[in-house]
């Protein structure tokens, strides 16, 4: 697929899910792929917000291009806090801790991106906040002064499309339920499911470069 293809089958999506046009946001994935890939295969179809995982090629290309708009996504160890100062919105939140070092560090920048806490999504050895602590987690980051945005979470791998369309609606009820607004679900194998459940962010990437 292309950048074209993945945004027409997200607004078809869209219309089969019974949502306004343009009510989903693809977030591009470019992590493993340089600035020159990028700069043919996603730019020229839209300021589209670019999600990178690993710090120092985080680093490296939004200092080449901090015109456009970067996310972070994936696990978030401290040694990758340093990194965030040009990312608008990181996407998983699961601890206080990576909250209160990033509010920490962004006195330093001037700025702090948004956040996205990552609920868990049933499997074992995953990553995310439980359910029933995202109550208490969400007063906790809130208290930082950073603004927390909305939820995201992870499919289970190798599930049922029932399985997984389960796990994007609760996340999408546990969002409505807390006030957020914000629900980033759905990678390129599962995204349709994420669009029929409420999404507002789908995070695709091998589809874009293939």
């Amino acid at each position: 697929m292309s950048v074209p293809a993945v945004l027409e089958d997200l607004r078809a999506q869209e219309r089969a899910a019974g949502r306004a046009p343009g009510s989903v946001q693809l977030v591009a994935v470019t992590k493993g792929h340089d600035l020159a890939e990028i700069e043919a295969k996603v730019l020229p179809y839209g300021p589209l917000p670019l999600a990178e995982n690993r710090g120092q090629e985080l680093r490296d290309k939004a200092a080449a291009r901090p015109d456009l708009e970067w996310h972070f996504i994936g696990p978030l160890q401290r040694n990758k806090i340093k990194y965030l100062k040009p990312v608008r919105l990181v996407h998983a939140i699961e601890e206080v801790w990576q909250a209160e070092a990033i509010a920490q560090a962004a006195h330093g920048w001037g700025q702090a991106p948004d956040l996205l806490l990552q609920v868990h999504n049933g499997e074992v050895q995953k990553h995310g906040i439980a359910g029933a602590d995202l109550p208490r987690v969400l007063a906790a980051v809130r208290a930082t002064g950073l603004t927390v945005r909305g939820l995201m979470v992870m499919a289970p791998q190798d599930a049922p499309d029932a399985q997984v369309l389960q796990v994007f609606t609760d996340t999408a009820r546990r969002a409505h339920d807390l006030g957020l607004s914000e629900l980033s679900m759905g990678m390129s194998g599962d995204y349709p499911l994420a669009v029929q459940a409420g999404a507002t962010l789908v995070r695709v990437g091998r589809s874009l470069f293939q």
